[in-house]
């Protein structure tokens, strides 16, 4: 499976924005309410939102790199690339998981000359922690997200 990566753009993010995950995933989706505060979030250069596309041109993903990745009650002291990474609805449970991680991975530790990459991810999503555990990330750390009781595990990556 070969990608490319490109900011994202309007089009992307707004397609993005309608994505609906079945439960317990939905999880992940946008609210319907704040479409156009988080519009302006993934188009903001600043957090640094990519765009996962195929042979094609056609979005199958999307990628972020730095805070964004991050959730509030978690240890990011040490210097890592966080990245998070969303994947189309229809594309999830196809075994694909880790060629997009492992394209995402390669992609940011060439855009941002990164040493060790971090992920944060829903304690009750088994799926995902597979996937990055396939590529080499160990998890480090176990917390409960500031505010709520909701549990995430932080894996890292050394390069």
């Amino acid at each position: 499976m070969k990608f490319s990566f490109r900011q994202l753009e309007k089009e992307h993010a707004l397609s993005i924005l309608r994505w609906r995950y079945p439960s317990p995933y939905d999880h992940y989706n946008f609210d319907a309410d704040t479409i156009q505060e988080d519009l302006c979030y993934l188009l903001d250069p600043q957090n640094a939102f990519y765009a996962i596309l195929n042979v094609h041109e056609e979005l199958e993903g999307y990628c972020s790199f730095g805070a964004d990745g991050q959730v509030p009650g978690g240890d990011y002291r040490t210097e890592s690339l966080d990245i998070g990474m969303g994947i189309r609805p229809d594309l999830v449970g196809q075994r694909h998981g880790r060629h997009y991680a492992q394209a995402v991975v390669r992609y940011g530790v060439n855009q941002y000359r990164a040493q060790q990459c971090r992920v944060t991810i829903a304690e009750f999503n088994k799926r995902a922690q597979r996937v990055w555990e396939q590529i080499g990330f160990e998890q480090m750390e176990k917390f409960v997200k500031i505010g709520t009781d909701k549990e995430f595990v932080i894996m890292l990556y050394t390069v």
